[in-house]
C-alpha cells in the first residue's frame, strides 16, 4: 500500500528518523501560555502524534496534508512576541490550511528544529509529487487504519461494516458481505490491506465511465489510438494534434506496460486520464500566465482584500500580522492598512472605534516587505485609511521607505511625467500606496508643493453611509473632526499612481479627473450608481481605478458578492478573506486563471472606452454571442461527511450556480440521492442561456438534503465559464475554506453551445 512505498522512499532520511523516534518541544501560544508537548511522526509518515506530559492518555493528531507550509525562524506573530527568550533558530511555525490557527514550535536546540524542518518539508512535497493512484492508495490506506479497530492488521466483517458508514455509504448487508466474500482471496474471514484494496475496488466500481469505455471502445477490453482520438475528438472536443494527445495521454496515464506497446489504453488508464489535470473541468492552459500583462492597471480586476489585519469579526475580532500573511499567500493584490496614532510614537493597525486588537505599522509593513512577492511577481497595492496624526504619519512614512526601500515605488517610471496607467507588467516587483496626496502627479513634477495641507486624509465613508440612516449629528462632529487633520509631506510623496479622492459624479469625473485618482465605494453606493448609470459606471472604469468595500453595517465581516461590482467593471473589490462563503468562493474562482497572479484581464468590451457596455442590457453590445451551457450532473465520489453523528449517511443534491450579469443570474438543482455520500448517480441535466460568457461565474454546490432544516454544505467549486473545458469531465471539490478535499469529486458532461 502507499504507506509502505513512501516508507522505502524516506528510509534513508536522518531527519524523519529522528521525527518517528520523537522529540520534546515547547507549544507557544502566547508570552504566556508555554507548555511542553511530546512530538512524533507516525509509521505511515502521515500523521503527526503529540500528547502533553500531563494529560496521561489524551493525545492529538494531525495530518501531514493538513500543512501548507513551514515557517523558519520568528515568522509568527506569537514566535515574535517571545524573540527575547528563545533563539530564531530553534523556532518554527506549521501554517495549516484554510482558516485553522498556526502551531507555534520551540525546540531544545537548532539541530532539532532543523531536523522537524526539513523533515516536514520533504513530507510535504513528498505529497504534493503523489500521482492520482498513490493518493487514492493512501487515502484507502488511512481509511483501513481508522477503522483497524483492535489494529492486528485485518478486518473482520463488523470492521467493515462500520467501516463503510464512516466513508458515508449506507449498503445493503446483504450486498456488502458478497463483496467482502469475494474480496477475502485467502478465506480466513478477515481482510489484509491488499484484499481490502480489492474490496475497495470492487465497492467502487465506476459504471458510470464504464458506460463511455465501451460506447468507444471497438472490442469492450481497450480503446485503441483511434479510439481514444475519436473520443478527444466528439467527446472532448479537443483541438489541435489529436494523435500527438492520445498518445501523450496513454504515455502519461496508462499503467499497463503490454497496453502501452500496443499504444492503448485500458479501462484503468481511461480512468486514471478522467481523474487527472487534463480530465478536470478546468482548462490546464489557463492555468499559467496566458493573459496579456502589458495593458494599463485598470483594465484588469484586482484580487483585493478588506480589513486585512482582521481574523473574526469587525467588533471584537483579533487583529493580526498573520492576515496579510495568508492574504498575499492567496494571491491577493492589494490589501488595507486601517493606521491610528499608537503609543511611544508609533502608530498601529485596527478597526477604529472598536474592541478589536491592535498591531504595529511598521510589523504590517514587515510582512507585506516579506510576502508580497512569494506567489506572484506582479506589484501589490497598500491602501491606506489614515487616521494619524502628522507627527505618526512622517513615522509611517519612515517605516515604508526603511523598511520596503526599492520594492516601493516613489516616482513614476520612467521619471517624466506619465499620461496613462503602467500595466503588471510594468509594476513587477514594486508596491504601491494607495493613499491621499497634496496636489497631482503634475506638481510633484514643477517641484511646488506645500509641507503640509488640510485634507480629509480617511478614505473610507462608513461614517458617511451611517448618517444616511439618521444618525446625522453623530457623524457631522465626526465628519467635522476629521476633516481637521492634516496631510505630511513625507507620506504624500509616497503616493504615485494611485491618489485616493472623493467622487463627485461620473459626468465630473469625465471632465475633471486624472488617470492616476481613485475613487472608493462602499457596496451600497456602488449599486446605487451601477442601478442609475452602469454603462457609464464601466465607461469610467476604463479609464481608471475603482475600489468597492463592504459596508460597516457588516459587522460579522460577512460579504458581498462580488460578481455585481465586476459586471461594473470595478477593479478593486475588496473582500473580508478571513470570511469563507459564495463571496469568496467567487474569488477564488475568478483568479484561479492566470497562475493566480491576482490579476485577470477584463473583457475587451470593459477596456474600450469607445465600447458602450451596459451590464443590464448586454445583448445591446457589439459581439453579442449568447450561448446555452448545458451541464449534465452524472455522479458524485466520496463526498465528505458533514454530520458527525453516528450512521448519519449524506443525502446529495448538487446545485449549479451562474453568477454574471442580471440577465445571467439563475440557478438549478438536482434531485437528492437518498444516503449515499459514496457513489451518488444522478444523470440529471441543468441548461441554462448565458448572455455575456465572458463574465459569467459558474458555481457547483453540493449539498446535504434536509427537509425539516437548512441543507448543510458538503463541497463547491467555482470557476469561470470561459476556463471550462467541455466533454466528460471530473470537479475536485473544494472545502468550505477553499483547499482540497481529495477524493472527493463529481462527474459530469459539459456542452457549450452558441443560444439559437
Amino acid at each position: 500500500m502507499a504507506s509502505t512505498g513512501s516508507g522505502i522512499r524516506l528510509q534513508g532520511d536522518d531527519n524523519l528518523q529522528s521525527m518517528l523516534v520523537g522529540t520534546v518541544m515547547r507549544k507557544i501560544k502566547s508570552r504566556t501560555w508555554k507548555k511542553q508537548r511530546y512530538f512524533k511522526l507516525q509509521d505511515d509518515c502521515m500523521t503527526i502524534w503529540y500528547k502533553s506530559k500531563k494529560a496521561g492518555n489524551a493525545h492529538s493528531t494531525f495530518s501531514v496534508g493538513d500543512v501548507e507550509a513551514v515557517r523558519e525562524g520568528h515568522q509568527s506573530e506569537v514566535l515574535l512576541s517571545i524573540a527575547d527568550e528563545f533563539p530564531a533558530d530553534r523556532c518554527f511555525t506549521l501554517v495549516f490550511r484554510g482558516r485553522r490557527g498556526n502551531l507555534d514550535l520551540v525546540a531544545e536546540s537548532a539541530e532539532e528544529a532543523q531536523s522537524w524542518i526539513r523533515g516536514m518539508r520533504k513530507l510535504i512535497e513528498n505529497l504534493e509529487n503523489m500521482g492520482e493512484r498513490e493518493r487514492l492508495d493512501q487515502w484507502i490506506s488511512d481509511w483501513f487504519k481508522k477503522a483497524d479497530k483492535n489494529n492486528d492488521g485485518r478486518m473482520n466483517f463488523k470492521e467493515v461494516r462500520d467501516l463503510l458508514k464512516m466513508m458515508n455509504v449506507d449498503m445493503n448487508e446483504h450486498h456488502a458481505h458478497r463483496l467482502f466474500t469475494m474480496a477475502d482471496k485467502s478465506q480466513s474471514g478477515t481482510l489484509e490491506d491488499d484484499e481490502f484494496v480489492l474490496f475497495y475496488k470492487m465497492l467502487t466500481q465506476r459504471e458510470d465511465v464504464l458506460r463511455v469505455f465501451q460506447e468507444y471502445s471497438a472490442d469492450g477490453q481497450k480503446l485503441s489510438l483511434r479510439d481514444l482520438e475519436d473520443f478527444l475528438r466528439e467527446e472532448q472536443l479537443e483541438g489541435g494534434d489529436i494523435q500527438q494527445q492520445a498518445k501523450q495521454l496513454i504515455e502519461r496515464h496508462e499503467p499497463s506496460d503490454a497496453a502501452k506497446q500496443l499504444n492503448a489504453m485500458t479501462f484503468d488508464g481511461f480512468l486514471m486520464y478522467l481523474g487527472s489535470a487534463e480530465g478536470s473541468i478546468f482548462n490546464p492552459q489557463q492555468r499559467g500566465i496566458f493573459q496579456d500583462m502589458s495593458q494599463p492597471l485598470c483594465h484588469y480586476f484586482i484580487s483585493s482584500s478588506h480589513n486585512t489585519y482582521l481574523m473574526e469579526d469587525q467588533l471584537r475580532g483579533h487583529s493580526s500580522v498573520e492576515g496579510y500573511i495568508r492574504a498575499l499567500n492567496r494571491g491577493c493584490r492589494c490589501v488595507e492598512v486601517d493606521c491610528w496614532d499608537g503609543a511611544n510614537g508609533e502608530p498601529i493597525v485596527y478597526h477604529g472605534h472598536t474592541f478589536t486588537s491592535k498591531i504595529l505599522f511598521k510589523d504590517v509593513v514587515n510582512a507585506v516587505s516579506n510576502y508580497a512577492f512569494k506567489v506572484s511577481e506582479y506589484p501589490v497595492i497598500l491602501s491606506i485609511e489614515n487616521h494619524c496624526s502628522v507627527e505618526q504619519q512622517r513615522v509611517m512614512a519612515h517605516h515604508l521607505n526603511h523598511i520596503l526601500g526599492d520594492k516601493l515605488l516613489k516616482s513614476t517610471l520612467d521619471g517624466k511625467a506619465p499620461i496613462g496607467l503602467p500595466s503588471p507588467e510594468d509594476l513587477k516587483g514594486k508596491i504601491l500606496l494607495k493613499a491621499k496626496k497634496i496636489g497631482g502627479l503634475e506638481e510633484s513634477f514643477g517641484g511646488m508643493v506645500e509641507d503640509t495641507l488640510t485634507v480629509e486624509v480617511s478614505d473610507e465613508e462608513e461614517v458617511a453611509e451611517i448618517d444616511e440612516d439618521n444618525l446625522h449629528r453623530e457623524s457631522l462632529r465626526r465628519r467635522v473632526k476629521k476633516s481637521k487633520q492634516r496631510l505630511s509631506k513625507e507620506l504624500s510623496d509616497c503616493v504615485v499612481y494611485c491618489k485616493s479622492v472623493h467622487f463627485n459624479s461620473f459626468k465630473h469625473s469625465r471632465i475633471h479627473s486624472k488617470f492616476y485618482e481613485v475613487a472608493s465605494f462602499t457596496e451600497s453606493k456602488a449599486r446605487k450608481h451601477m442601478r442609475e448609470a452602469g454603462a457609464e459606471f464601466v465607461h469610467h472604469n476604463a479609464r481608471q481605478l475603482t475600489r468597492v468595500y463592504p459596508s460597516g453595517f457588516r459587522t460579522d465581516s460577512s460579504n458581498f458578492n462580488p460578481q455585481e461590482m465586476w459586471n461594473a467593471g470595478c477593479q478593486i473589490v475588496a473582500l473580508n478573506f478571513q470570511t469563507a462563503g459564495e463571496g469568496m468562493d467567487l474569488n477564488d474562482g475568478l483568479f484561479s486563471v492566470n497562475s493566480c497572479c491576482g490579476y485577470v484581464l477584463k473583457p475587451s468590451f470593459m477596456r474600450d472606452p469607445e465600447k458602450r457596455f451596459d451590464p443590464d442590457t448586454p445583448q445591446k453590445r457589439d459581439g453579442y454571442r449568447p450561448l446555452v451551457l448545458t451541464i449534465q450532473v452524472i455522479s458524485g465520489q466520496q463526498l465528505p461527511k458533514v454530520n458527525i453523528k453516528e450512521g448519519s449517511i449524506v443525502d446529495p443534491l448538487v446545485r449549479v450556480e451562474i453568477h454574471g450579469v442580471p440577465m445571467d443570474q439563475a440557478k438549478q438543482e438536482t434531485r437528492y440521492i437518498e444516503n449515499n455520500g459514496f457513489n451518488p448517480v444522478w444523470y440529471d441535466t441543468l441548461r441554462f442561456s448565458v448572455h455575456t460568457p465572458e463574465l459569467a461565474m459558474v458555481r457547483f454546490v453540493v449539498e446535504d438534503y434536509d427537509k425539516t432544516s437548512k441543507n448543510d454544505f458538503v463541497g463547491q467549486y467555482t470557476l469561470p465559464m470561459s476556463c471550462m473545458q467541455q466533454g466528460y469531465r471530473h470537479i475536485h471539490l473544494l472545502s468550505k475554506d477553499g483547499t482540497s478535499i481529495p477524493p472527493s469529486s463529481l462527474f459530469v458532461h459539459i456542452r457549450i453551445s452558441p443560444l439559437e
